[in-house]
């Protein structure tokens, strides 16, 4: 019978544990710059900012890192930034045109170039 609750137990930890990941909180790039700046002001200290924000002090210094890294690369005149889905799947698209483009060009030039040799021309 402890087998069978023990269990159903974990059953319902899991159904819980899957409720509060779905239901957790994501914060957009603009809250998280809002916290951090508010977090470095020091109106309040760090604690009482998470508490009330409903975060873990550890999660607010790695956005604090974050974000000061990010801040740091951008002074230091690092413009490199990521490409977005769209720009990779535009380059991705226009590079298999230019190959088939370029496929298409090297089947004519060995054509051309078999037709100059079978009419009896130097092929150099």
């Amino acid at each position: 019978m402890r087998a069978k609750s023990a269990s159903s137990k974990s059953g319902a930890e899991k159904a819980v544990k899957d409720i509060r990941w779905a239901n957790r909180r994501k914060f957009s790039a603009e809250e998280k710059i809002r916290i951090v700046i508010e977090g470095l002001r020091g109106e309040s200290s760090i604690a009482e900012l998470c508490r009330r924000e409903g975060i873990a002090q550890s999660l607010y210094y790695s956005w604090s890192k974050e974000f000061l890294e990010a801040g740091k690369k951008r002074l230091a005149g690092d413009t490199e930034r990521a490409a977005t889905t769209d720009e990779v799947k535009t380059l991705k698209r226009e590079t298999r045109d230019l190959k088939e483009a370029l496929a298409e060009q090297m089947l004519e030039n060995r054509l051309l170039k078999k037709s100059m040799i079978g009419d009896g021309e130097d092929p150099a």
